[in-house]
């Protein structure tokens, strides 16, 4: 039996059964606490009674700075997901869903346009899911990664940024068909 509930501090320290996935981004305690102290209910996980933190996801909100309003690549506000991550035996139950369902729910709350990620154009099983889940592919972000876990490609990994529209976004402004043809620099997108 599983429970979704939001992040605490403590249990930063109990994220090595998810964090393990080689496609899963790891980063420092300062960065899961900065994100856990400024979108606390955008930071939830999957709990399981025996086995502990099986899943989690964690978000923020965000908009680029006034001076980019007329650039073609400027994102208005918006919720993002920044890790969404669940340990392997506990895939394909739905926990990646429920989890995202909540961090949706968060930002529709927040009056966001829409929710992106960023996910490796290489990961099927992952760019299926997210289409799965009502995400589009909004633009290619060429050698977004800086490394490439296939080992076939020196300069890095495309990035798909993939969007779903919130309730605020009843004309579908944020959303693009063939998404996967429209190619930007990563700077385009920072």
């Amino acid at each position: 039996m599983s429970s979704i509930r939001r992040m605490s501090p403590t249990d930063l320290l109990s994220l090595n059964l998810t964090n393990l996935d080689p496609l899963t981004e790891n980063y420092d305690l300062g960065f899961y606490l900065n994100y856990l102290m400024r979108w606390p209910s955008l930071f939830s996980s999957v709990q399981d009674r025996q086995e502990g933190i099986v899943g989690y996801i964690m978000g923020k909100l965000e908009e680029q700075p006034a001076t980019m309003r007329h650039s073609e690549h400027y994102t208005p506000w918006h919720g993002h997901i920044t890790v969404l991550t669940v340990a392997p035996a506990w895939r394909r139950l739905g926990h990646a869903s429920r989890l995202t369902e909540r961090l949706e729910q968060g930002s529709d709350i927040n009056d966001a346009w829409f929710v992106d990620l960023y996910v490796r154009a290489g990961n099927k099983v992952a760019v299926g899911m997210y289409k799965g889940m009502g995400y589009s592919v909004f633009r290619r972000v060429v050698n977004y990664y800086s490394d490439d876990p296939t080992g076939f490609s020196d300069s890095g990994e495309d990035a798909f940024d993939m969007r779903k529209p919130c309730s605020r976004d009843k004309k579908l402004q944020h959303i693009r068909e063939t998404g996967e043809n429209f190619l930007v620099d990563p700077i385009d997108v920072s």
